[in-house]
């Protein structure tokens, strides 16, 4: 009995699932630039707000320590281990591969046994402090779309500095601090991220809650940049509409999570308890395995493409835009100023695409029909829609027909029918009955306009709200169960 429930129950909910599906959790991609849509003048292109896909940025970047010698093993030393601080037989050597610890295995793959990674020197001129910064640079600016993971091999440090640069390395700000004591070390009361706000979402904290000792369960940092979103988007990042509003209207925020450069600031090392045991400082050193930082290039929503050529990345810019962040119009473009795009009206965006400049349009005539303006550009010609031609975009190419511009042939009376009853006019267009639309005929016109009910004898189903299914979804759960409604129905 039990089981035939369940099954009926899953059955329920996958339909259920599957009729809610118009209703996306998360919108706005922006994976297009542009498309190409049809109207009553023809073909012309439809221009939206558009980004390149989030990806692991540690494949881009260039790294660079600070003192430059503070890798182990140049000369040979030894070290304890991690898990048993006084057995200190284990050697780091740079000039044999087994047992070096070069700074690029920060970032290598990992998931072989054993695991690989980078060590500093040990602390063997203690009381001088051991301190290391690690800087990452992209030469291109970067956003943030997912937490900063640093994966210690030894103990967390017992200080460390998380920093930014906007400006390729030349100054710094701090994002986020950590401490075993925070009153201590920076004289800053502790905080975590969830003790913030969207209102204090851009304070900068201290937490002493990624800074224990020697712990082989506590290896992880985290600078949290979902947890930041979720304050606009909600716990499941679900309401993105929200957070893109507040990224297109905040630039302070916006700013926040784009960076060109990140900077490690290792302060102290992990010591495990209040004193440092002088007589084994080969205890105390800096390793770590893996560094995750996930973005994608800033193209200030001008592209979906970044191409990585001669170890530089650069947008491929869209919208009439130019420049490694698509940041400035293109010459003879420079009709209006430049603007970002905009990540509103969800889902499309606004592209605020560069227009041409008044200057660089001549004064001979160019056919509207045919032209992308009805005027020359700067090089005195005319510049055509695609499939037309001519020095006036009069002409169409082979495989067009004049109609409204030149258009493909959509359809003939051999290979490319008219739908429900349309006909085909000119090999352009098919003239389609009243209750049909579409490049074909293909769709009900009632659909588009969202108007499709079950008296329309079209066979459309109505539109039902989220809520209404949820409660359909509670009731029928409730009588599978053999569960009486609360509301008596």
């Amino acid at each position: 009995m039990y089981l035939s429930r369940f099954l009926s129950i899953h059955a329920l909910w996958v339909t259920v699932s599957s009729v809610m599906q118009p209703y996306p959790l998360v919108w706005g991609h922006y994976d297009v630039c542009k498309t190409q849509i049809y109207t009553e003048e023809g073909k012309v292109w439809d221009y939206m707000a558009c980004q390149p896909e989030s990806t692991d940025m540690t494949k881009y970047l260039k790294v660079k320590l600070d003192p430059p010698d503070i890798t182990c093993g140049d000369p040979p030393e030894t070290f304890c281990a991690m898990g048993n601080p006084y057995m200190c037989n284990n050697e780091c050597d740079a000039s044999t591969p087994e047992l070096a610890h070069p700074p690029e295995l920060m970032f290598d793959f990992e998931g072989r046994h054993p695991s690989t990674f980078w060590q500093s020197a040990t602390w063997k001129e203690y009381p001088k402090p051991l301190q290391v910064n690690i800087t990452l640079s992209w030469s291109k600016t970067i956003e943030l779309t997912d937490n900063i993971v640093i994966t210690f091999e030894s103990g967390r440090p017992d200080q460390m500095i998380l920093e930014k640069s906007l400006d390729y390395g030349r100054t710094w700000q701090p994002y986020q601090y950590y401490a075993t004591d925070c009153l201590d070390a920076f004289h800053m009361d502790p905080k975590s991220v969830k003790d913030l706000s969207q209102h204090t979402v851009l304070e900068i904290i201290c937490t002493e809650e990624y800074s224990t000792g020697y712990m082989t369960n506590s290896k992880i940092i985290h600078f949290e940049i979902k947890d930041r979103f979720a304050f606009f988007a909600g716990p499941w990042l679900r309401n993105m509409a929200s957070l893109y509003g507040q990224l297109d209207t905040t630039k302070k925020l916006r700013d926040f999570f784009t960076v060109t450069d990140l900077r490690i600031r290792l302060l102290r090392p992990a010591v495990g308890e209040i004193f440092v045991d002088e007589l084994h400082l080969a205890r105390y050193f800096y390793a770590i395995s893996d560094i995750k930082v996930h973005g994608r290039c800033k193209c200030n929503l001008h592209a979906t493409v970044c191409v990585y050529d001669n170890s530089k990345l650069t947008c491929e810019c869209e919208h009439n835009t130019t420049g490694p962040d698509c940041g400035k119009c293109k010459k003879n473009y420079q009709g209006r100023p430049w603007s970002p795009g905009s990540y509103l009206p969800i889902p499309k965006g606004t592209a605020n695409t560069c227009i041409p400049s008044i200057s660089s349009i001549g004064k001979c005539y160019c056919n509207p029909l045919g032209s992308v303006h009805d005027r020359c550009n700067g090089s005195g010609f005319c510049e055509c829609k695609t499939g037309t031609t001519g020095p006036k975009c009069d002409e169409c190419l082979p495989g067009n027909s004049w109609h409204y511009g030149c258009q493909p042939n959509v359809c003939d009376n051999e290979l490319l029918h008219c739908q429900n009853g349309g006909t085909c006019h000119n090999n352009v267009r098919c003239l389609c009955p009243a209750a049909y639309t579409g490049i074909l005929c293909e769709k009900l016109r009632c659909e588009e306009a969202g108007s499709c009910g079950s008296d329309s004898g079209q066979g459309a189903l109505p539109r039902s709200s989220p809520a209404l299914l949820l409660l359909l979804l509670l009731l029928l759960l409730a009588a599978l169960l053999g569960i009486t409604s609360p509301l008596g129905i």
